[in-house]
């Protein structure tokens, strides 16, 4: 047994909560000095959003859909027009959904998902109030704008209509927030009578429904790290049985996508691992006759390893491919007679950039919407001809204020200590030189095979840049940016490498003589907590200050729990400590059994969430009373920002109030980095 003297924590009860408030409290006070820093930089971050801000619109069913957010409000406003021919902007606007008319006095508010049905008759909505995660689920008569009297009170995200828009199909997670079945409302009846569809029993696995473009099909799949099944219901008989496309098999990941042929019959298309690690396209017949395993697929487009295969979606006629390649994201438009061809290819215009797929919800088109965007350059939506890759603007994101002109950005590697290289992009202002001089902003996440975030504009970066911090995303080993093997290298025991690759970046960075070493932060959320709370403990020397959000740092206890969210179905990602070796890996970097010597710890800022699904809210609880009982003189320079309310994985919601909280971990590093001006650090205060 390891003893554990904060246990008692995990029991999140009335102590515990007065606990975390008193925590708060704390942090409130000893962050009193940074509210006019933290006021300014919150004016700066709203600045560069737009006062009114609207999406582009998706066509589907005869109507163009889009979102507007209202100047001065946090949340947007669903509309449809009716099309008229090609034209988007043709009819009156019809207000579907406020996001904003659903606040209640817990503040907090996110939608779960809005899908209109076929018929265009019916909106299913969810929302969450808590920031757990559990939508309540709601359908909504567009012809009066009333909600039924049929409301589902536990779903989860994900969902899909049948045909006739009668039936509706939606994900119920268990008290461990692990979707496990799939349900089946019809319209007009009772929601006890509700029909289960699927049922996952295996706690590794968790299952998700959509529907196709095509409107054709209804697809779900069980999931968990490293392993798929993909089942199908046809759409038009939403009472017929699901049957699964390729069977189960451990290590094999696989998703489908339905495609119809220009002679009307129809397949599958198929993504998947098998025999293929960066993945290849493989197609099969849809199974109407009963379930089918693998051996009904057949090639059509081989695995390429410097190609990493994320998705393919059909329209009428063409698919595109997503993909990464060298780091960054590529699409390929590709005719469905012809898979295997080079296609053509399309790349972002920002360099470092990002491309994907807009909302395309229409499945017979010759053009469909495409998003590029950058760290520091708004999104532009487009549309691409799938004849010719031809872009023509639709829309840019403002921002006020910000001129991408004024800011650099470039990719460096880094050896890490296996020799690996490890690829960075630095951000920095023009003024701002890389000769050691200014301090430095680390991001890095590694895990999942996810890019977080993925060479996204970020409002708030430009108040950092502004003052003369370089910001520095690491890609380190365990995130995607490499392809699956990137993954590979970083996941179970060689989980290491992830940490190594952060430290390596910083410490190349100082070696390189292009920040002051002596004046580097770091910060992570999540799994990138983890990585936070790993190097904190590694390399204390490294870090001015550590920001470890909603942290993964009690590894072991967590991954013993199988009652605790996430945890079995994460054991293909850490691993499962019930095996020795597992265990020995995981209590080797494990933040909470490896607290750093005393003296010389940087400063600290961990968040918190109590109604977090993901992280429990007593991991950073635990870690941080640990850490001051273990360094009672540095403990004052740990803080511990909980959200005692309502509040989510990822922070606030709303698009100010995200910013406010941006604002406050902004000014603390700050702060901790020795610029704690209220003004651009090249302009002098009058």
């Amino acid at each position: 047994m390891r003893p554990d003297p904060y246990h008692w924590m995990s029991r999140v009860d009335d102590i515990v909560v007065g606990h975390l408030v008193a925590e708060r409290e704390w942090y409130d006070v000893a962050t009193t000095h940074l509210a006019p820093l933290t006021r300014v930089l919150h004016a700066e971050m709203t600045t560069r959003m737009p006062a009114t801000d609207s999406s582009v619109s998706s066509r589907h069913q005869g109507y163009s859909y889009y979102t507007v957010t209202p100047a001065e409000r946090e949340y947007d406003q669903l509309f449809r027009r009716r099309n008229n021919g090609d034209s988007d902007d043709e009819g009156e606007p019809e207000m579907l959904l406020d996001v904003n008319a659903l606040v209640t006095e817990s503040g907090y508010v996110e939608l779960g998902l809005t899908s209109v049905s076929p018929d265009n008759a019916l909106l299913a909505w969810s929302v969450d109030r808590a920031g757990d995660e559990v939508f309540e689920l709601h359908f909504r008569d567009l012809s009066s704008g009333q909600d039924l009297d049929e409301v589902i009170p536990r779903s989860y995200y994900g969902g899909a209509w049948s045909a006739d828009s009668r039936s509706f199909f939606y994900t119920v997670h268990d008290e461990a927030f692990r979707p496990h079945q799939v349900w089946r409302h019809d319209i007009g009846t009772p929601v006890d009578s509700d029909t289960l569809v699927l049922e996952e029993t295996d706690q590794q696995y968790e299952l998700s429904v959509r529907s196709t473009r095509s409107g054709a099909l209804v697809v779900i799949w069980a999931q968990n790290r490293d392993t798929r099944e993909v089942w199908v219901i046809e759409a038009g008989q939403p009472k017929g049985p699901a049957l699964s496309v390729g069977g189960r098999r451990r290590g094999v990941e696989y998703h489908a996508e339905h495609a119809v042929l220009p002679d009307g019959s129809d397949l599958l298309l198929v993504v998947t691992n098998d025999g293929a690690t960066e993945f290849r396209v493989v197609g099969c017949p849809v199974p109407r006759a009963g379930h089918q395993d693998s051996s009904a697929w057949f090639d059509l487009r081989p695995e390429d390893p410097a190609e990493r295969v994320e998705r393919i979606d059909a329209f009428a006629g063409s698919a595109v491919l997503t993909s990464r390649v060298g780091g960054g994201n590529r699409l390929r438009i590709l005719e469905l007679d012809d898979l295997g061809s080079p296609g053509i290819v399309v790349d972002s215009a920002f360099e470092p950039g990002s491309i994907a797929l807009g909302d395309n919800a229409e499945f017979e088109t010759d053009r469909i919407t495409i998003r590029e965007e950058s760290y520091l350059n708004p999104p532009v939506w487009s549309y691409l001809e799938l004849a010719t890759g031809a872009r023509t603007p639709r829309h840019r994101r403002e921002a006020p204020g910000h001129d991408p002109a004024s800011y650099l950005a470039e990719i460096k590697t880094f050896e890490s200590a296996d020799g690996t290289p490890v690829p960075a992009t630095i951000l920095r202002h023009v003024d701002t030189p890389l000769d050691g001089s200014a301090p430095c902003l680390m991001y890095a996440y590694g895990a999942y095979e996810s890019v977080y975030p993925d060479r996204e504009w970020d409002a708030a970066i430009p108040s950092l840049l502004d003052r003369g911090v370089v910001y520095v995303h690491a890609h380190v080993r365990g995130g995607g940016e490499g392809g699956r093997r990137w993954w590979l290298d970083g996941r179970l025991a060689a989980k290491q490498h992830t940490f190594d690759d952060h430290i390596a970046v910083a410490d190349g960075l100082a070696a390189a003589g292009l920040v002051d070493g002596t004046r580097i932060a770091t910060r992570g959320l999540s799994a990138g907590g983890l990585l936070q709370g790993a190097v904190f403990s590694q390399r204390p020397d490294r870090w001015r200050a550590v920001v470890a959000e909603v942290p993964f740092v009690d590894v072991v206890t967590t991954m013993f729990d199988a009652s605790i969210p996430l945890t079995a179905n994460e054991w293909d990602e850490w691993g499962d400590p019930r095996r020795p070796a597992d265990f020995a890996w995981m209590l080797a970097y494990s933040p909470y059994e490896n607290p750093p010597p005393a003296g010389g710890r940087p400063d600290l800022l961990a968040t918190g969430a109590l109604h977090d699904p993901r992280v429990m809210v007593f991991e950073p609880a635990k870690w941080v009373a640990r850490l001051r009982e273990t360094d009672p003189e540095w403990g004052p320079r740990c803080l511990f920002r909980v959200e005692t309310g309502a509040g989510a994985h990822v922070g606030p919601a709303g698009r100010f109030a995200h910013l406010g909280y941006e604002a406050e971990v902004y000014a603390w590093v700050l702060d901790r980095l020795g610029i704690a001006t209220t003004t651009d650090s090249r302009v002098s205060s009058e």
